[in-house]
């Protein structure tokens, strides 16, 4: 079966990218590949392609498996057409989130049917 996208990043919210990031650089074994104060990436450069910390203010961690505040991440997957992929996803339940990060075009934020965050991304 052909899906629609191939799989990009894990993004994980977070207090402190540097400082999660490199807890997850060491116990991954993958280096610091993007740093700056809000958005730090580790990767091997395989599959998956790469894991991101990005800052939140006011984060407040989950508590699972149950709590008030589940588990909190979402994925980018990368496509190679952003207009036919977000027709597909949207046939296939997603929904368009209201704000767009990138003037430039280049993600596209749904939620899933759960209401899970995910961005497309070329």
């Amino acid at each position: 079966m052909e899906g629609i996208a191939r799989f990009r990043s894990t993004v994980i919210d977070c207090p402190d990218p540097r400082a999660l990031a490199g807890f997850y650089s060491r116990l991954l074994g993958w280096p610091i590949a993007v740093e700056d104060d809000d958005w730090v990436v580790v990767t091997d450069g395989g599959s998956p392609d790469r894991l991101a910390f990005q800052r939140v203010e006011n984060y407040r961690p989950p508590v699972w498996p149950d709590g008030e505040r589940p588990q909190q991440l979402h994925l980018d997957v990368r496509v190679d057409d952003l207009d036919e992929a977000e027709k597909r996803v949207l046939e296939i339940g997603a929904a368009k989130a209201g704000v767009q990060p990138s003037a430039d075009d280049q993600f596209r934020v749904f939620f899933d049917p759960a209401g899970h965050p995910f961005c497309l991304t070329v």
